[in-house]
């Protein structure tokens, strides 16, 4: 296929250009470079299968030939570049992703939208299911995320039934892995990044809030089979396998044989108690479930040089 890969430069996107190289498959992609970074995709421009286009999908796409499916990845993620970029990531959730579906549309290509286990704010349901509709402020600091991303999902849905688009909704869980940026804001990067320099572990509440990781790999994987499935309804996708994040801290402490101490600061307003996924629906729909342990992908991501 020729695949189009909104977000291509970062994180996720780059592992999924990397995914779709690796099978044969031709990739267009597109960034603003707000988040994403162009280190990510340099092993691939010379590749004759690789396009990199740098553009604002929030302003519209513009992609010459026929496209088989698009991947639409683009929008800050991390709680720091979204309260740095409201207006921005409310753009992408909404006039980006409408743009992204119009490109589907116009050649009857395959859709999947990267959404988040955001859309279940912070959850009174545990763990949370495909059919729980959430618990989210929309007028919070968080809320500039979670409602761009809800709206997205409407919007996918709004293309399939009228428009008759073939899509596909991943709801993506904590994931981790190498090519996360050392000031990403989020745990596992934040804490490693502190572990390899000899600083201090920032641990937010007392850290008895949980989450669930899973190894990008794993990810990747789920969201291709998604893509390539008959599935339309919204799919979780991440590693249930629940722990604290002082869990985490102590883990990666022991992992890097840090003699970080772990100091506490106050939570962020909204920030989620609870979130692992129920994976019900990606085990027996998809046939998937992560494979890669913790430790092991946090090895790997050591080995990559995550520092």
């Amino acid at each position: 296929m020729r695949v189009v890969v909104t977000g291509g430069a970062g994180f996720l996107g780059s592992h999924l250009a990397a995914a779709l190289l690796a099978r044969g498959d031709q990739v267009v992609c597109l960034d603003n470079f707000s988040t994403g970074r162009l280190e990510n995709v340099e092993p691939f421009l010379a590749d004759p299968a690789f396009t990199l286009v740098e553009t604002d999908v929030s302003e519209g796409i513009d992609v010459p030939g026929p496209v088989g499916a698009v991947a639409h990845l683009a929008s800050p993620a991390s709680p720091p570049d979204y309260h740095r970029m409201p207006l921005e990531t409310l753009a992408v959730g909404s006039r980006g992703t409408e743009h992204a579906l119009r490109l589907a549309a116009r050649d009857r290509a395959r859709f999947v939208l990267a959404s988040t286990s955001e859309v279940y704010g912070d959850p009174v349901v545990h763990p949370q299911r495909e059919e729980y509709w959430g618990n989210v402020n929309p007028v919070g600091p968080r809320g500039v995320y979670d409602e761009a991303k809800r709206y997205s999902e409407a919007m996918t849905m709004a293309y399939h039934r009228q428009q008759g688009v073939d899509t596909h909704i991943v709801r993506i869980f904590n994931t981790y892995g190498p090519r996360m940026r050392r000031n990403d804001g989020r745990a596992i990067p934040n804490f490693l990044s502190q572990a390899l320099h000899g600083k201090p572990l920032t641990v937010f509440g007392d850290g008895s809030q949980t989450r669930s990781f899973c190894y990008v790999d794993d990810l990747i994987e789920g969201i291709f089979r998604l893509t390539m499935s008959d599935e339309h309804m919204p799919v979780n996708i991440g590693n249930p396998n629940e722990m604290t994040l002082l869990e985490l801290a102590h883990t990666i402490k022991r992992m890097t044989e840090s003699d970080s101490e772990i100091v506490f600061e106050g939570l962020p307003e909204d920030d989620p108690k609870v979130r692992q996924p129920d994976i019900t629906r990606a085990r027996t729909i998809l046939g998937w479930e992560p494979r890669v342990a913790l430790e092991e992908g946090l090895r790997r991501t050591l080995d990559a040089g995550a520092a």
